[in-house]
């Protein structure tokens, strides 16, 4: 049975994902830092969940561990945004946060998993970026800051790897309602967190971007998706969406 590893799975894409290759005959591996939640969908999917911080070295290496010798498939989902400040007016904890979660934790993870997946003769990494990787906006200097830096570490890698049985990809979400990635931005304040999707016809939903994960890895092994970029209807750009305003 192929493998699978999740970070961030404890809710959201990351949950959604596990969920999704489970279904499609994976042995799923769930990591987050929330052991509650993992234990729990671990049991409800027949995976193994195992606690880990992206940005903590030991926890990577436990999880490497926890991986053995060989790896089908990583999915590098761990991440968020923090704020929504001027940078001019940005809180400089808040972006150190994003680009350890976004970007350096992304790369602890790939670094430790590397031998596994190469090992498989057939790996597939699956990099979740964000629209906000592509273009810019107000508000946004650290999240997008730090998401472009991902999709550049995301199309290195790719160079870096060419000739080995890897493949890589991005995905990158537009609007997506998730349970916690607006309330993490606004450091819980609901009200702030749904209005970033008042008046807006079907956004996306976790499980719209775990189809797309789960679409790009069981794709016959000489297929390479390099960048998914999925939006709802509704965005037309990162400025542009359409609100009801009734």
């Amino acid at each position: 049975m192929p493998t699978a590893v999740v970070t961030g799975a404890s809710s959201g894409i990351g949950e959604a994902t596990a969920r999704a290759l489970a279904a499609a005959g994976f042995t799923v591996l769930a990591a987050a830092r929330r052991r509650d939640r993992i234990e729990r969908l671990a049991e409800e999917i027949g995976g193994i969940a195992l606690a880990c911080d992206i940005t903590d070295g030991e926890d990577v290496a436990r999880l490497a561990e926890t991986v053995g010798d060989r790896l089908d498939v990583l999915v590098n989902n761990a991440g968020g945004a923090k704020g929504l400040e001027p940078v001019t007016d940005a809180d400089l904890d808040d972006w150190r946060w994003m680009y350890e979660t976004n970007v350096l934790g992304t790369v602890a993870v790939t670094q430790a998993l590397a031998p596994a997946l190469i090992a498989s003769g057939a790996g597939t990494i699956i990099n979740v970026g964000s629209t906000a990787g592509r273009v810019t906006y107000e508000g946004g200097g650290g999240y997008t800051a730090a998401k472009h830096a991902l999709a550049a570490v995301t199309e290195t890698l790719r160079l870096e790897l060419n000739g080995q049985p890897v493949r890589i990809t991005e995905i990158a979400p537009g609007m997506v309602k998730t349970e916690e990635f607006s309330l993490t931005r606004f450091g819980g304040d609901s009200t702030k967190a749904e209005s970033v999707y008042a008046g807006v016809d079907e956004p996306l939903v976790a499980e719209d971007i775990a189809d797309a994960i789960t679409w790009v890895a069981t794709r016959p092994r000489h297929v390479d998706v390099d960048l998914m970029v999925i939006k709802p209807v509704a965005q037309a750009a990162q400025h542009k969406v359409h609100r009801r305003l009734d």
